[in-house]
């Protein structure tokens, strides 16, 4: 796999204001550089929308929010402690990642797929960014709930600073119906984005994949609010074909080096906590891996403990499996043993080389069992279960590494000692803990599905001064800006969806 070099986009970034201009005539002729372009270049806005969606607040909301509140992570200081504790105090935790899609990546695609409308000739690029514009608008909403979505594009462009809040559910059947709209439109005979197009370079057969995987998301995460429409789209998605091999995932390979040019994940992480400066006893933030998530590993003997974690002995990192250990969620203290504690491997998962998987194989197969099981598709639940155990467990060399490569014996080993159950509950239970385990570090997506599903069952921390009652948040809320300059459409929000606060629930999260 081609590692990605990135260094175009810093010309890009350089020039990108002489791409840009606004769809409004009035706000046109009033902010004209005459010496600027007045037309966008699609090519290079996809490449940064791209870039600006998976760099967008990494370490705030993999380590400090989802990443804690699914206890992958823990961290025994205040301020970073959304995640961990479910306390704030200063600091953007709760809003950074909803500033930085408006800003960049929601604004950026929109542009693209607004100035691609239209062209015959370009089909396959607007179908490419419509379904990028899903991607990116799917991971706010399902963070926040309801959110600016019909008006949003538009809204920044135009000067707009007060765009309607949509309904989550108005959002899910338009992001539904865009991406089959998109997928119908690819056409093989016109041109792609090519080199731009960081993950598949242009290949339609893979972003077709792309897209049905997404629907396949979307429609899974519906099972509670409306299970006719989740299964109506499931069986669109399965039907029209997902990413059920390692070749077809969406994957970016990096560099490593300067920051354009890493794993936005193990740049943040190393930033935020995990210098090898640090040694293990002084990370910046307080952070470790949770007890939860070392203690599973151990206790299930899950050779990705070895990929993923270690602890420092004596200036080095040993990966040795008697040796792991987590640190407890809702410490207000540091822990004496601070230093003897498990935190991500530097050399594997947060090498600044490591691949960053965008949508994988391991979390369509599992849902690939959840519609089997549930009979919406025909197969054998414990088929795609132990293929999507295999793949993860593959991908552990693949994305960080030989060093964290698992032989193929002991994948079989856990697979032998780890059968699917024969019931449905039980089913469920093994399916999304193992989803837990396998889609990280993609907190985002961990988080959501364990909203949707419980699964595994956490048991949630209750310290002084917590924000919910001692209960896993359900949600993070709006930025400050919100309230202040969008205040009518923020006020109409609330009054549908509820309190913007962190217990209140999404639409498709239902309590049953």
């Amino acid at each position: 796999m081609k590692k990605l070099n990135i260094k175009y986009l810093v010309a890009l970034w350089i020039w990108a204001p002489l791409f840009i201009v606004s769809c409004d005539k009035g706000f046109e002729e009033e902010n004209t550089n005459p010496d600027a372009s007045t037309q966008v270049e699609p090519e290079y806005m996809f490449t940064k929308s791209l870039y600006d969606a998976l760099n967008n607040s990494t370490g705030t909301v993999y380590e400090f929010s989802a990443g804690g509140f699914v206890q992958h992570f823990a961290t025994y200081l205040e301020v970073p402690g959304l995640g961990d504790k479910y306390v704030y105090t200063s600091g953007t935790y709760p809003y950074a990642y909803f500033s930085g899609a408006y800003v960049d990546g929601i604004n950026e695609i929109g542009k693209v797929v607004n100035v691609l409308e239209g062209d015959e000739d370009k089909v396959n690029m607007h179908a490419i960014a419509s379904i990028w514009k899903v991607y990116i608008f799917h991971r706010v909403t399902d963070l926040y709930g309801m959110i600016p979505y019909t008006e949003a594009v538009t809204a920044y462009g135009e000067g707009n600073y007060s765009p309607a809040y949509d309904t989550q559910e108005d959002i899910y059947k338009n992001m539904l119906s865009t991406l089959q709209t998109a997928i119908d439109a690819f056409d093989s005979s016109k041109e792609t984005f090519g080199s731009g197009d960081l993950i598949y370079g242009g290949d339609i057969a893979k972003w077709r994949k792309f897209a049905y995987s997404l629907m396949l998301r979307l429609a899974m995460r519906m099972t509670k609010v409306d299970a006719a429409s989740a299964q109506t789209w499931a069986q669109t998605a399965i039907a029209g074909g997902v990413i059920e091999n390692t070749a077809d995932e969406a994957i970016i390979p990096y560099a490593g080096g300067q920051e354009i040019n890493s794993n936005p994940i193990s740049f943040q992480l190393r930033n935020n906590n995990y210098s090898a400066s640090n040694g293990g006893s002084s990370n910046t933030e307080g952070g470790k891996f949770s007890a939860t998530f070392i203690d599973y590993l151990k206790e299930n003997n899950d050779p990705r403990l070895t990929s993923i974690a270690a602890v420092w002995v004596n200036g080095s990192q040993d990966t040795t499996t008697a040796l792991q250990q987590g640190m407890s969620n809702g410490l207000v203290n540091k822990p004496g043993n601070f230093g003897e504690l498990s935190e991500p491997n530097l050399e594997t998962f947060l090498s600044l080389t490591a691949s960053l998987t965008v949508m994988g194989s391991a979390e369509m197969n599992l849902l690939l069992a959840e519609s089997t099981a549930r009979g919406w598709a025909q197969g054998d639940p414990a088929t795609y279960y132990e293929k999507a155990i295999t793949n993860a467990m593959n991908n552990m060399g693949a994305l960080y590494g030989n060093a964290a490569a698992i032989p193929a014996g002991k994948i079989q080993d856990y697979i032998d000692s780890h059968p699917l159950p024969s019931s449905f509950d039980e089913q469920m239970e093994a399916i999304h803990t193992q989803f837990w385990a396998s889609v990280f570090p993609d907190e985002i997506e961990v988080y959501s599905n364990w909203r949707r599903t419980g699964y595994p069952e956490l048991t949630p921390v209750d310290v002084t001064g917590n924000l919910t009652n001692g209960t896993i948040p359900r949600r993070l809320t709006y930025p400050p800006s919100e309230i202040s300059v969008n205040t009518e459409s923020y006020q109409e929000a609330i009054k549908v969806q509820g309190a913007d606060t962190f217990v209140t629930r999404v639409w498709w999260d239902v309590e049953q």
